[in-house]
């Protein structure tokens, strides 16, 4: 039986979620997730407090809506700081409206100065000005996890970040996060060496030079890659920590990276250690994916509450 005496009420938040792997939990019933949430709710007046850098999204399949829907379903309050805004569909990225950095900042101190954040979270930024500004804000916060999902371009292809940017962001961002998750084709553009000649590093290298260049901790996810299955793999100081695979679900999903990074940062809030909080996120993360749903013409949108809808309620076509 599994028993709830003896943790504080952040390392139970995080010990309901895990303890699935030894055998308490199964994860396919939602009762898990369910149970999560109301003691999250219940054994604190105060939930953990995840701040998230973000773009909108008016179609809430990723973005800033993706962060604090996927945040919330983890238990923890989220703060919001937008750093752009976007006009977009679940098909595609039309255009981006980079905020004013004094806003920007503006937005992170007011709620800084006056909640206790638990964690970060960094998603599309919108301009070389708003990295800067976002850096130097959360410099004076060295001891709070930073995740960092490295958003480059949109599903589609559309350009979001350009090399000015890339240059800003590994200069001032990396080498302040705790953990980045680039996908395969964001951890080579990330590394790209245009001073040598046919340069193309395997993932296992792109990892390497990112965790040279500061960060603690890299996690390539592997959806872009052509594998049966996904592989994503979690890399530190001493080379591969972990390497998960999972089943290549079908179809496109809008806003799955922003539901992995929230998702750990979620997770490093509630007191997880690094490589569990990695493991939980992305089995949030392929729930999430699995009962997702198809509410426009473009991509599928992961279904962060999937835990709280009882399985009738899930339409049929949702049960990849």
């Amino acid at each position: 039986m599994f028993s709830v005496t003896g943790y504080s009420d952040t390392a139970l938040r995080a010990r309901i979620l895990c303890r699935y792997r030894e055998g308490y939990f199964q994860l396919e019933s939602r009762s898990t997730y369910k149970l999560y949430f109301m003691l999250s709710s219940d054994m604190s007046d105060i939930p953990p407090i995840v701040l998230t850098f973000a773009a909108t999204d008016p179609s809430g399949g990723a973005g800033m809506q993706a962060d604090i829907l996927t945040i919330a379903s983890m238990g923890c309050h989220p703060l919001s700081v937008v750093t752009a805004i976007t006009i977009q569909d679940t098909s595609g990225v039309e255009d981006v409206y980079p905020m004013d950095p004094e806003w920007v900042a503006d937005q992170a101190r007011a709620v800084l100065e006056d909640m206790p954040v638990d964690a970060f979270k960094i998603g599309l930024l919108g301009s070389v000005e708003n990295i800067a500004a976002i850096a130097e804000v959360i410099s004076d916060y060295p001891d709070i996890p930073l995740v960092f999902d490295p958003v480059l371009a949109s599903g589609r292809g559309d350009e979001l970040s350009n090399d000015d940017m890339l240059d800003a962001m590994t200069e001032l961002l990396l080498p302040q996060a705790t953990i980045i998750t680039p996908n395969s084709i964001e951890a080579r553009r990330l590394v790209h060496n245009e001073d040598i000649e046919d340069d193309n590093p395997d993932l296992a290298e792109c990892a390497k030079r990112l965790l040279l260049r500061g960060c603690e901790y890299v996690l390539v996810t592997g959806t872009h890659e052509r594998t049966p299955k996904v592989i994503n793999t979690l890399y530190g100081e001493r080379g591969v920590l972990r390497s998960d695979t999972w089943p290549r679900l079908p179809g496109i999903y809008h806003g799955s990276g922003c539901t992995l990074a929230s998702a750990i940062a979620a997770l490093l809030a509630n007191g997880l250690p690094m490589e569990e909080a990695v493991k939980e996120a992305q089995e949030f993360t392929w729930q999430a994916l699995q009962y997702g749903f198809r509410p426009g013409m473009g991509q599928h949108i992961p279904d962060r509450l999937f835990w709280a809808r009882d399985e009738e309620d899930v339409p049929p076509d949702t049960r990849h």
